[in-house]
C-alpha cells in the first residue's frame, strides 16, 4: 500500500487509475459519480386511489420491493389488483403468484384487471414460489410482480415433513436468502415487486403492540415502501353491509415522508371508490362545498348526503375529471414543481420583446446603413 498523495492532481490521478481499473475488472457502469447520468424520478404505478397516491409519493414505486400487510379481509388483495389493473393499462405485464390458492378470477375482473393476459402461479413451496419470481425478475419483461402471501410461503422441508414437526426460522431463512438475491435485481429490471404479509402476535408482550408480520424480518429491511392496511368502518346502504371504510398507513416510505395516514372505501364486487375519494379530497381542499348535509360544487348541486353525491357523480365523467385535476393541481408535489419550473422559465424567453425601446445611437444607425 503507498502513501496517500498529497497535493490535488496526484490524487484525482490516482483516483482516475483506480476508477478504469474497476471499470476494466467489473465492467462499464461498475463505478461511477452520482451526478454523472441524468437524475430521473422514480416511476410509480397507481393504486387506484387518489389520497394513497399523494400519501406515497406517487403510488408504488418500480424497481422496488413493497410490502402490503394487515388484518384478513382487510383490503390488501383488492389494493394489489388495482395496482395490476393499472400497470396493464399503461401496456405493463403482470404478475400474480397465488400462494395462498385463493385468487378470484371474477372479482379480479370486476376490478379492471386484464385475467387473459395476466401471468398466474399457483406454487406448491416457497422456495418455488421465489425461484419463479427471480425468474420473472431477470426476464426485464415483467413491470409487477404480486405474491399472496408470505405467510403461505411454505419451506419444502416442512412440506415434506410430519404435521408436528418443528422447523423453527425456516420461512425466515428463506425469505432472507431470497431478498438478498432479488434486491439488486429488481432495482436493474424495474420491476415492482410487492409482497403481501398477514399478522402475527408476539406472545409475552406486556407494553407496546404485540402485532408483527410473518416470515422474519428480511422483508422489513428490503421494503422501499411498507404499508398498513385496516378496515375501520362499514358502508351501509339501508340495512345492508355495500362496502369497508379502509385506513392506510405509510409504514416505511424510501421515496417519500412516511407516516402519512389516508382514509378511504372499498365497495364489495367494486374495489376502491375513486369517486369517494375524489369527493372526500374536493371538500378537504374547499373545492366541494359540504353544507350541512349537502354537497355543491360551484353553483350545482351534487346531492344531499355522501351517498347520493356519489351516485351524481357517477354519471358526470366530465366532471369526476374536471375535479381530479382541480385536486391534483392543488396537491400533487411534481404538477407545483412543474408549475414552478415553468414560471421560472417564462421571463427568460419574453426578455428580449419586453425590452425597452429606447433611441439608437447614430453609430449604430450609421454601421446598419452601411451593412
Amino acid at each position: 500500500m503507498g502513501e496517500r498523495p498529497t497535493d490535488d492532481k496526484s490524487r484525482d490521478r490516482a483516483l482516475e487509475f483506480t476508477l478504469q481499473q474497476i471499470e476494466k475488472q467489473f465492467g462499464k457502469g461498475a463505478i461511477m459519480r452520482l451526478g454523472s447520468g441524468q437524475l430521473t424520478e422514480i416511476s410509480c404505478i397507481s393504486t387506484g386511489a387518489i389520497s394513497l397516491d399523494l400519501a406515497s409519493g406517487g403510488g408504488l414505486p418500480r424497481g422496488r420491493i413493497v410490502e402490503i400487510y394487515g388484518p384478513e379481509s382487510s383490503g390488501k388483495t383488492t389494493l394489489t389488483l388495482h395496482v395490476v389493473a393499472n400497470a396493464q393499462k399503461e401496456g405493463g405485464v403482470c404478475a400474480f403468484i397465488d400462494a395462498e390458492h385463493a385468487l378470484d378470477p371474477q372479482y379480479a375482473k370486476k376490478l379492471g384487471v386484464d385475467i387473459d393476459n395476466l401471468l398466474i402461479s399457483q406454487p406448491d413451496t416457497g422456495e418455488q414460489a421465489l425461484e419463479i419470481t427471480e425468474t420473472l425478475v431477470r426476464s426485464n419483461a415483467v413491470d409487477a410482480i404480486v405474491i399472496d402471501s408470505v405467510a403461505a410461503l411454505v419451506p419444502r422441508a416442512e412440506i415434506e415433513g410430519e404435521m408436528g414437526d418443528s422447523h423453527v426460522g425456516l420461512q425466515a431463512r428463506l425469505m432472507s436468502q431470497a431478498l438478498r438475491k432479488l434486491t439488486g435485481i429488481v432495482s436493474k429490471s424495474n420491476t415492482c415487486v410487492i409482497f403481501i404479509n398477514q399478522i402475527r402476535e408476539k406472545v409475552g408482550v406486556m407494553f407496546g403492540s404485540p402485532e408483527t408480520t410473518s416470515g422474519g424480518r428480511a422483508l422489513k429491511f428490503y421494503a422501499s415502501m411498507r404499508l398498513d392496511i385496516r378496515r375501520i368502518g362499514r358502508i351501509t346502504d339501508r340495512d345492508a353491509v355495500v362496502g369497508n371504510r379502509t385506513k392506510v398507513t405509510v409504514v416505511k416510505n424510501k421515496i417519500a415522508p412516511p407516516f402519512r395516514v389516508v382514509e378511504f372505501d372499498i365497495m364489495f364486487n367494486e374495489g376502491i371508490s375513486l369517486i369517494g375519494d375524489l369527493l372526500d379530497l374536493s371538500v378537504r381542499e374547499n373545492i366541494v362545498d359540504k353544507s350541512g348535509s349537502w354537497y355543491c360544487y360551484g353553483d350545482q348541486r351534487l346531492g344531499q348526503g355522501r351517498e347520493r353525491a356519489k351516485a351524481f357523480l357517477k354519471e358526470k365523467p366530465a366532471l369526476v375529471e374536471e375535479l381530479r385535476e382541480k385536486v391534483l393541481d392543488k396537491l400533487d408535489p411534481r404538477r407545483q414543481k412543474k408549475a414552478d419550473d415553468g414560471a421560472e422559465e417564462a421571463p427568460s424567453e419574453t426578455a428580449p420583446a419586453s425590452k425597452p425601446a429606447g433611441k439608437t445611437s447614430g453609430k449604430t444607425a450609421r454601421a446598419g446603413a452601411r451593412g
